[in-house]
C-alpha cells in the first residue's frame, strides 16, 4: 500500500494511455492461376488438315504379280508444346492388282475410321497379324514368316507406329542380352560342327555323277516360285498370265 505523507491539495482521474495499434501484416495478393493449356486429343470430329505427312511402304508378295504400296499419313497434335505427339490419321493401299480391290478399300476405310476415333490403336497390329491365308503364307527376307498379306499389313502398321513413338518394344536387360549372345554363339558352333560332319558323310557316300546331278538340281526353280498343290514342290510360277508348275507341269489354264 502506498503511504501519503503530504497534504492533498487536489485530485483528478488519470486515463490509461492508448495502446499502440498492432502492426497489420500486408495482405498478399491472391495468386493468379496459371493458364491451363488446352490439350487436343484425337477424336472423330477433328478436321483433316490441308497437308499431312506420312510414309509409304512397299509390299512384294510372291502370291501376287504386282507389288502393293501402303501409305500411312500422320497428324501432329498440339504442335510446339510439351504435349506434341504424332498420331496416325489415314491409310491407303494402292496396287495394279485389282482382284481384291473392294476388300482392300473396305479394310483401309475401317482402319482410317479407327485412327480418327482416337484412343489406343495398337490393338490393330495384333488383330491383323493373326489373319492366316488358307493357301499358306510366305517367307520374307531375314527369315520372317508372313501368314498372309493382311498380316504383312499389320507388320507395316507396327513398324510405322514404332517409328512415330506410338508403340515401344520392351527393352532387354544387359543380362538378357548377354544370355542371348551366348546362346547364338553356341548354336552357330553346333551348326558348324553338324554341317562339317554332314559334308564329310555326303562326300564319302555320293559318287561324282550323283554330286553333279545334285548340283544341277540345286536352285533350279525361281526364288519367287510358290507351292504347287499337286506335287507339293515350290515350283509354281506365273507364265503368260497362268500359274504353271515347273516341276510337274500342272497348270490352272489346262
Amino acid at each position: 500500500m502506498l503511504q501519503i505523507k503530504q497534504k492533498i491539495t487536489g485530485w483528478h482521474v488519470g486515463e490509461a494511455e492508448p495502446a499502440a495499434p498492432a502492426a497489420v501484416a500486408p495482405v498478399a495478393p491472391a495468386p493468379t492461376p496459371a493458364p491451363v493449356a488446352q490439350v487436343i486429343s484425337m477424336h472423330e470430329k477433328l478436321e483433316r488438315p490441308e497437308v499431312l505427312r506420312g510414309s509409304t511402304y512397299k509390299i512384294k508378295s510372291p502370291m501376287f504379280e504386282h507389288a502393293m504400296y501402303v501409305t500411312i499419313n500422320d497428324v501432329i497434335l498440339n504442335p510446339g508444346t510439351e504435349f506434341e505427339e504424332s498420331r496416325p490419321f489415314e491409310i491407303f493401299v494402292n496396287s495394279k492388282n485389282m482382284d481384291q480391290f473392294q476388300w482392300v478399300v473396305a479394310l483401309t476405310r475401317v482402319m482410317s475410321a479407327v485412327f480418327r476415333k482416337g484412343g489406343d490403336v495398337t490393338f490393330l497390329v495384333e488383330e491383323l497379324c493373326a489373319v492366316f491365308d488358307p493357301r499358306g503364307g510366305y517367307w520374307k527376307p531375314g527369315g520372317v514368316f508372313t501368314p498372309s498379306l493382311v498380316a504383312e499389313l499389320g507388320m507395316i502398321l507396327k513398324t510405322h507406329l514404332k517409328s512415330t513413338g506410338v508403340m515401344h518394344d520392351p527393352e532387354l536387360s544387359d543380362a538378357q542380352r548377354a544370355l542371348i549372345a551366348e546362346k547364338r554363339a553356341a548354336f552357330k558352333l553346333a551348326q558348324a560342327k553338324e554341317a562339317s560332319a554332314l559334308a564329310a558323310e555326303v562326300e564319302q557316300a555320293m559318287s561324282d555323277k550323283e554330286q553333279a546331278l545334285a548340283d544341277a538340281n540345286e536352285e533350279s526353280f525361281p526364288a519367287s516360285a510358290t507351292m504347287c498343290a499337286k506335287c507339293n514342290t515350290k515350283a509354281l510360277v506365273l507364265l503368260d498370265g497362268c500359274q504353271t508348275c515347273l516341276n510337274c507341269g500342272a497348270s490352272k489354264c489346262g
